[in-house]
């Protein structure tokens, strides 16, 4: 029975982690960027990699960084990321629906990076708390490959036009709520 409400803390832990990265794929679902297997596996990858190491270093982590430091630093990429999409919505108004093309691997581990630092703040919290690092590092890794295909579709299905800016405005709400939270 234990080892049920350690898998149910698990799964929790990595769908809280994972709410942005539903929002990213809804915003590039809402520009018609298919997020391949590759790129869905970087994105998985890294993002699990950071979260079983902050998970790992849980107390050690919390008795080094200040309480809120990576929080913030984990909101303030959300909000990044979420202006990104709304200029991207905003420049596609002005010229007419033209916008950039998705990111090559190396932007798609920068946007990894970006999602796992989120993470790293939320897995120093649940690793002093004593969430499983296996249950929730491969949790967050299974959850995130379910996110971007649950997210491409919300942003295809949203009206279009409205997935990119309402993802970018989700994010920024999202990220400042973490920062000021």
């Amino acid at each position: 029975m234990e080892w049920i409400a350690g898998l149910a803390a698990a799964l929790c832990f990595a769908l809280a982690c994972n709410l942005d990265t539903v929002l990213l794929a809804a915003g590039y679902g809402a520009r018609g960027v298919k997020v391949t297997l590759a790129q869905s596996l970087v994105l998985a990858g890294v993002t699990t990699a950071v979260t079983a190491c902050s998970l790992l270093l849980g107390d050690a982590a919390a008795a080094v960084l200040p309480e809120r430091g990576a929080q913030v630093l984990g909101g303030l990429a959300l909000v990044g990321i979420g202006c990104w999409f709304l200029l991207d919505w905003l420049r596609g108004v002005v010229q007419g629906g033209t916008l950039p093309p998705p990111p090559g691997i190396s932007g798609w581990v920068a946007l990894a990076a970006a999602l796992a630092v989120n993470n790293a703040a939320a897995g120093v919290a649940a690793g002093a708390a004593g969430v499983g690092v296996a249950a929730a590092a491969g949790s967050n890794f299974l959850v995130t490959l379910l996110a971007l295909p649950l997210g491409r579709r919300l942003g295809n299905s949203a009206g279009g036009g409205w997935a990119l800016p309402v993802s970018g405005a989700l994010l920024v709400v999202l990220g400042s709520v973490t920062v000021l939270g």
